[in-house]
C-alpha cells in the first residue's frame, strides 16, 4: 500500500461522521500510522464518529484498532464492525441492534384444526407440548413473508397470511438481547403435510379444543391469551393487524404499515 497517502479512505455519513470499508491487505503498523493521521486529519475537520467495517480477511487489523481507542460494534459473517468517538463530548453512536423480531403462525383449517408441530431441538424439545410453527424474521423480510415461509419450511404446507394478532415483548432472552414475538393468523392453501426433517419431530392436524387443552398452554398466560385471541378472531368479534404497503420519503421501494383496517375502508 502507497503510505504517501496520509489517511485511510473514507466517506462521509450523514451524521457528521465517516465510513472506512477496507478492502485491500496492510501490514499492521502500516495501519496503525494511518490510522493516527487519519484521526488527526478527521477531528480538525470536526467529524464526530469513525466507523471501521474490517472484512474478516483483514481481521489481524482489529487489535491495532482497538489499542488507538476503538471498540466492537457488531459482527457479521463476513466482517467486524469497529466504532471510535472523537469529541469530548458525550458519544451519541447507536448500540448495536437489540432485539430480535419473531413469528408464530396460527393456520386453522375449515375442520377446525390447527396446524401444529413438535420439535427436535430447542427449549419445548422433550416436553410433549405441541405447539405452533414459529421462527426468526430475516433480515429484510416482511412480518407476513417471515410467518408464511417458516409454516412451509416447517410443514409444508402453503398459506396466505390474514392478520397480526398480537405481540409480545421480552427481555433478556439470547445473550442479552431483547425479543419482540409476533402472534400471525393464517389460512391454508393446502393441507398435505411434508415436516422439515432437520428440526422437526412431527407434524399434524389437530383439533383446536385438543390443542388449547394442553396443559401447557393452561399453564402459562401467554400461551392462553393466544387461544383466547384466536378463538375471538374466529367468531369474529376481534380484528388484529393486516398489512398495508405504503411509500416513505427515505427509501424508494414500498414497505408497510400494520394497522386495524376495521371501519378505514368504509368510506372509500
Amino acid at each position: 500500500m502507497d503510505l504517501s497517502v496520509k489517511i485511510l479512505p473514507a466517506t462521509n455519513d450523514v451524521h457528521g461522521g465517516v465510513i472506512v470499508d477496507l478492502k485491500e491487505p496492510m501490514d499492521s503498523e502500516d495501519f496503525a500510522t494511518l490510522l493516527r493521521s487519519s484521526l488527526l486529519h478527521w477531528k480538525q475537520q470536526g467529524k464526530d464518529g469513525v466507523w471501521i467495517k474490517l472484512p474478516i480477511e483483514l481481521v489481524n487489523l482489529a487489535e491495532t484498532a482497538v489499542k488507538e481507542g476503538f471498540w466492537y460494534h457488531h459482527a457479521e459473517p463476513n466482517y467486524l464492525m469497529l466504532v471510535y468517538w472523537i469529541p469530548k463530548t458525550g458519544c451519541t453512536i447507536p448500540p448495536n441492534a437489540s432485539h430480535r423480531v419473531a413469528v408464530g403462525a396460527i393456520v386453522l383449517n375449515d375442520k377446525k384444526e390447527v396446524l401444529v408441530v413438535k420439535e427436535k431441538r430447542g427449549g419445548f424439545h422433550g416436553i410433549g407440548v405441541w405447539k405452533i410453527p414459529t421462527g426468526l424474521v430475516d433480515a429484510g423480510e416482511e412480518i407476513f413473508e417471515a410467518a408464511i415461509r417458516e409454516v412451509k419450511e416447517e410443514t409444508g404446507i402453503d398459506t396466505e397470511f390474514v392478520e397480526v394478532l398480537a405481540f409480545r415483548h421480552t427481555h433478556n432472552s439470547f445473550f442479552g438481547k431483547s425479543d419482540i414475538s409476533f402472534i400471525c393468523m393464517l389460512c391454508p392453501l393446502s393441507f398435505d403435510i411434508k415436516k422439515q426433517e432437520l428440526e422437526i419431530e412431527a407434524a399434524q392436524w389437530m383439533p383446536f379444543k385438543e390443542f388449547a387443552d394442553q396443559p401447557f398452554n393452561q399453564m402459562h398466560e401467554p400461551f392462553k391469551y393466544m387461544i383466547e385471541l384466536c378463538l375471538a378472531k374466529v367468531e369474529k368479534v376481534y380484528n388484529g393487524f393486516s398489512p398495508r404497503p405504503v411509500s416513505s420519503y427515505f427509501v424508494e421501494e414500498l414497505n408497510y404499515l400494520y394497522l386495524n383496517s376495521h371501519g378505514l375502508d368504509k368510506s372509500s
